[in-house]
């Protein structure tokens, strides 16, 4: 047996591993490990809101299981992981006498927590965070090109899982400029950027959308302190629970001796200001902060070694924090012992409702990429979520989804449907309503685009567009029609127009296949204050109407 474990922490550790495990297998699972298990379904370099690595482990995962587990097993896997290689960045000599505490310590923090079973991106974002912790500590200590190719490989592999990982690598360069004049640090990066090609290709052949959407199309909210930063300040106190007192003391005690601790104090703090600056223009989610659990544990359990007194209150507190989130993480599978309905709650039972009374039909959800991979993995049929411009893009905009229910009989489901040929109840309490299409077809990947003119509301000239059409058939004029949305400063929809005079440049009546296609219209007048506009495409010729989709870009007025 390795003496760098103790046999009392190899003990933990396979006692967690199988409770995670059988968590995993029981828990049914949240909306966005369904929505990634959609990913899963297409293997690609990238997707829509996230690179692909998340993808990756849910699909690893169900080569050796089905169900639940199916999709988290690997992430199980993960978590063991972490917690070893946390383990031997520890130096300190008396480290071994004390691994129930560090076990306690890791244990009791409530992301890490959660990461131990669930698939999300920030799973593989802990784990690779903390692997290229490890591997750079090595690098530190001994410069040469095998540990600075390993590192490059981890970069891409942080890259790879979320985006959110370029604050990793550039805190660690922050703390430690030298790196900008190492020859084997120039080698990581080229090694990184090779890895990353493909995610580069793929970014490319998809046209940024996802990065466009996420950085300029995402509505916005006005700033509110309680909503943004006294949020942002609650979302530092739920990592880590009752303990948080301690954690940041036992940070602001830290002093910086070395390379390795200067790194993680600066990945620390470089988090917690990048986040804080930019909760005055967004809401920050909790598990954005969850990176720097990653070098806390080192350091809190290394002032914690040093410390009886924190150490001691460490542990009590810890000990309470894991009694809570034990019985949360039973009210995850039985319902009447949570607090509140959660999204892991019901999923089954509504999704075999429906199904019981549809049989194997298609169906389509309305504005709902939460509710339509959750359908799919529990009853094996085709879903779609069809976007339109009350919603947001996502990855069934890019996905072959669409096609698998063109001229099919589907079930349309939407919130907008007060009366339909269907009825039934989400988990949540919310009645849904839908009606069947008996030969449904969409087109929701034409693009249209404007050309860069002035654009005045009200305006009599011609303002030109072009219509591309992605699809390998042409497409009828007479099936679609064209609209257009004001939204205000913060990208919320103010006015929807019908754009009754949208001319063809040429005399034509088809869409052409991978060709683009120039209309003119004119701006309608505004009747309130926009400040952005967007086009949008329906389909003419379904029986119950459809909305406008998402076929245009947001473009500014004026």
């Amino acid at each position: 047996m390795n003496p760098r474990f103790p046999k009392l922490l190899l003990y933990l550790l396979g006692g967690l591993l199988l409770l995670n495990l059988i968590q995993a297998n029981f828990t049914e699972l949240i909306y966005d490990e369904a929505y990634y298990w959609q990913f899963a379904k297409e293997i690609a370099w990238g997707y829509f809101d996230h690179p692909p690595m998340v993808a990756w482990i849910a699909a690893i995962s169900g080569l050796f299981f089905d169900g639940e587990i199916g999709v988290r097993f690997v992430s199980c896997l993960l978590s063991v992981g972490t917690m070893l290689i946390l383990w031997m960045m520890i130096n300190h000599p008396r480290k071994n006498e004390y691994a129930l505490h560090f076990f306690v310590l890791v244990f009791s923090m409530t992301l890490m927590n959660a990461y131990g079973f669930l698939t999300l991106p920030d799973t593989p974002l802990i784990f690779f965070t903390t692997l290229f912790l490890w591997v750079y500590k090595k690098f530190l200590e001994k410069n040469s090109l095998a540990r600075a190719l390993v590192l490059g490989i981890l970069m891409a592999c942080l890259m790879y899982s979320k985006y959110h990982a370029v604050l990793v690598i550039f805190s660690i360069l922050a703390s430690n400029p030298k790196l900008l004049i190492n020859k084997y640090a120039w080698a990581a990066v080229a090694c990184a950027l090779f890895f990353y090609i493909p995610h580069f290709f793929w970014l490319f052949e998809s046209d940024f959308i996802g990065v466009k959407y996420h950085l300029f199309e995402r509505p916005s909210y006005p700033y509110d302190f309680n909503d943004n930063t006294l949020a942002f300040l609650l979302n530092l106190v739920t990592l880590f629970g009752f303990t948080f007192p301690l954690i940041y003391y036992a940070l602001y005690k830290t002093k910086i001796k070395n390379l390795f601790t200067k790194a993680l104090v600066y990945l620390t703090y470089g988090v917690i200001l990048f986040f804080f600056v930019s909760s005055f223009t967004r809401l920050v989610q909790t598990q954005w902060l969850v990176v720097i659990s990653i070098p806390l544990i080192i350091l809190v359990f290394n002032f914690m070694l040093e410390n009886e007194k924190v150490r001691n209150w460490i542990f009590k507190l810890g000990l309470l924090n894991i009694a809570i989130l034990l019985f949360l993480r039973l009210g995850l599978v039985f319902e009447p012992l949570f607090p509140i309905h959660y999204e892991s709650h019901g999923n089954k039972k509504w999704t075999s409702e429906l199904h019981d009374q549809i049989g194997d039909t298609r169906v389509v959800f309305e504005n709902s990429y939460r509710r339509a991979p959750m359908y799919s993995f529990y009853t094996g049929v085709e879903t779609y979520s069809l976007n339109n411009l009350f919603y947001r893009r996502n990855q069934y905009t890019l996905d072959q989804s669409e096609s698998m229910m063109r001229h099919e009989r589907v079930l349309y489901v939407s919130e907008f449907i007060e009366k339909g040929d269907i009825v039934y109840t989400q988990s949540d309490g919310k009645v849904l309503h839908g009606n069947f299409y008996e030969d449904f077809e969409t087109f929701r990947k034409l693009k249209c685009k404007i050309e860069d003119t002035p654009l005045i509301p009200g305006d009599k000239k011609d303002v030109k567009f072009e219509v591309f059409n992605p699809y390998g058939f042409d497409i009828d004029l007479k099936k679609i029609r064209f609209g257009l949305v004001y939204l205000d400063k913060y990208k919320k929809i103010i006015e929807i127009y019908d754009l009754k005079d949208v001319q063809s440049v040429k005399e034509i009546s088809l869409l052409k296949s991978n060709e683009n296609t120039e209309f003119t219209f004119k701006l309608p007048k505004k009747v309130f204050n926009p400040t952005y506009l967007r086009l949008g495409i329906s389909e003419k010729g379904q029986p119950y109407g459809l909305p406008y989709g998402l076929n245009g870009e947001t473009q500014k007025l004026y």
